[in-house]
């Protein structure tokens, strides 16, 4: 069995990737070891924001452990919102976000844009890193009842946006999916019994 901490306090991400976590893997969460701040996010990239949060909490709780951060980033906006996806409107507020992006968008025809996730892995003191991805359109208006985030104005390719998605099929298909099928072949490859 391996346990590694995630290193979030969202808790729609935790329950996202809880569902494609193999048996032989425990997930803790910050709460189980005690960590009850806010992570530092302070750099201008996903990886670097990942690789500080994995760190932060790898060396102050003494834990094998992995963090991700993800950003949606718009071709038209020169990759923005990006790293500030979370805070892109001033605060941690998906429908003023989404609502800033659609008034930005709202003349441009190229509307291309992808989710990327970065999960940095620190395990026995060294780190390791997967990249997820999806592209699609940014959407005209916000639709769909599931999800988070950006996920009513993101539009796949079969026209669904991933709000409209069940969190199952979600899971299969999301940029933070990829980047975590990347980083349970890597734990089986070289962690599991």
């Amino acid at each position: 069995m391996i346990e590694l901490v995630f290193a979030t306090n969202n808790i729609n991400k935790i329950r996202e990737i809880e569902l494609l976590l193999p048996s032989f893997f425990k997930i803790k969460r910050l709460e189980d070891i005690g960590c009850t701040e806010e992570l530092p996010e302070t750099h201008e990239t996903i990886e670097e924001n990942s690789l500080e949060k994995a760190e932060f909490v790898a060396q102050k709780y003494n834990v094998n452990c992995f963090a991700e951060d993800s950003g949606l980033e718009i071709d038209a906006l020169n990759g923005n919102p990006g790293v500030h996806s979370a805070h892109y409107a001033g605060d941690r507020n998906a429908d003023k976000n989404m609502d800033k992006v659609l008034q930005e968008m709202e003349n441009n025809d190229d509307r291309n844009a992808n989710f990327k996730t970065v999960i940095t892995l620190i395990i026995d003191k060294v780190q390791y890193q997967f990249v997820g991805t999806i592209n699609g359109k940014i959407g005209k208006e916000k639709k769909g009842l599931y999800g988070f985030g950006y996920d009513p104005i993101f539009v796949l390719e079969d026209g669904r946006t991933m709000a409209e998605l069940m969190l199952e099929e979600k899971s299969k298909i999301s940029h933070r999916a990829k980047a975590t099928q990347q980083l349970i072949q890597f734990l089986k490859e070289n962690y599991s019994a």
